[in-house]
């Protein structure tokens, strides 16, 4: 490297998105000899969040994998059941896990680099790329950036914008109360209180499991709010008293449709949340990043520029109309779930939110769910 300020390659932020990139670059010959720089503020070194995701049989990530489930179970208000949900199961992988193994295989590679620094400006100049950081400047080549703030949707109103928002217990309890092969997808049993709220829960064993309290809501709750709900529900649900709480998560994943393209340019791709690449309608962000990846891998190649890659389709409209019923009638999204599950099958509603559904198994879907709500939405966006 005969600049050491210099790179082909910056990647700014290290986690799924940025980490995956990485991971996937020196893992391709294309990329072998090519200069690469990870910029993040954060060391990587705790455990801050938990991913999970559903998939049919062994995947890519299966030695990553924490723990996985065969099962779920849905409550709702009305309707409540415990799936089988094979082919498919769904898998936990805890961010340390990740960050360690993907940081070692990248100390392997002396092309690469992890820096950890806070970058406080980037700016495409046509040619290159000015990063700086709280330490110095970097030039790149083509740049790839992760760190997403929500005033970058907020200045908009074209497209709704709810928030997917939580906090996390890791509890331990003294009694055995958890169901080892059985994740709580969904339960809507608790007070909605006029929004989209319910419990999430994942049990690594008899004793213990991660008890999320979450919501699908334009506004986040003071923290004591989330926590009183969860001790709400261990107590009052699960009929623990008896408990010690061995971690912590909390977090906000923005669902929207809102394509970011004005942020990116012929050098700059924002990449992850940050991207767009949360799926809109569940917030689900790990399993869509990973299958965005390949696909960003392959244009960077073909060196074109970076504003024009596009991954729009059929889905983003349907992510569209059931985002606008959402927000439209916060309070009775539960019964949008509720109906859902009831009338379909947790293997189609995987498939569908995974876009690998053809068109009739699309209406199919789509006719699972309550009928007038969606409807309006359907004529809202033919006037937005």
């Amino acid at each position: 490297m005969d600049n050491p300020s210099h790179f082909d390659y910056i990647i700014i932020g290290a986690g799924a998105a940025g980490l995956m990139l990485a991971d996937a670059m020196i893992s391709d010959s294309f990329f072998k000899g090519k200069s690469i720089l990870i910029l993040d503020k954060d060391s990587k070194k705790t455990n801050d969040r938990t991913w999970c995701f559903w998939e049919k049989g062994e995947g890519q990530f299966d030695s990553l994998i924490h723990k996985k489930w065969n099962h779920i179970y849905f409550g709702g208000k009305q309707f409540s059941k415990r799936f089988h949900i094979a082919p498919y199961s769904y898998k936990m992988i805890r961010g340390i896990d990740f960050y360690q193994t993907i940081l070692q295989r990248i100390k392997e590679h002396s092309h690469i680099v992890f820096k950890q620094a806070q970058v406080t400006q980037v700016l495409d100049n046509g040619e290159m790329v000015n990063v700086t950081t709280s330490e110095e400047t970097y030039m790149g080549g083509k740049v790839f950036n992760s760190i997403f703030d929500y005033k970058m949707i907020a200045h908009q109103s074209k497209y709704p914008v709810l928030q997917q928002h939580f906090v996390g217990w890791f509890v331990k309890t003294t009694k055995p109360v958890f169901d080892v092969d059985q994740a709580t997808y969904m339960d809507f049993s608790i007070a909605q209180k006029g929004n989209t709220r319910f419990m999430y829960v994942l049990p690594t064993s008899k004793n213990e499991a991660l008890v999320e309290y979450t919501l699908f809501s334009k506004n986040l709750l003071q923290k004591k709010t989330y926590e009183n709900e969860i001790k709400n529900y261990l107590d009052k649900n699960l009929d623990v008293s008896d408990y010690e709480i061995m971690e912590t998560e909390m977090g906000s994943i923005p669902m929207t449709c809102y394509e970011f393209k004005e942020y990116h340019s012929t050098n700059i791709r924002y990449i992850g949340t940050a991207g767009g690449w949360a799926k809109p309608s569940t917030g689900y962000t790990f399993a869509s990043t990973a299958r965005k990846i390949p696909v960003l891998l392959e244009y960077i190649k073909t060196g074109q520029p970076l504003h024009q890659l596009s991954f729009k389709n059929r889905f983003w409209f349907y992510d569209l109309l059931f985002l606008d019923v959402l927000y439209t009638d916060n309070a009775n999204g539960h019964h949008i779930f509720e109906t859902l599950f009831k009338n379909r099958s947790p293997q189609l509603i995987f498939k569908f939110l995974d876009e690998k559904t053809g068109f009739w198994e699309d209406l199919k879907y789509i006719w699972g769910c309550p009928k007038k709500p969606f409807v309006k939405a359907l004529f809202r966006s033919l006037f937005r």
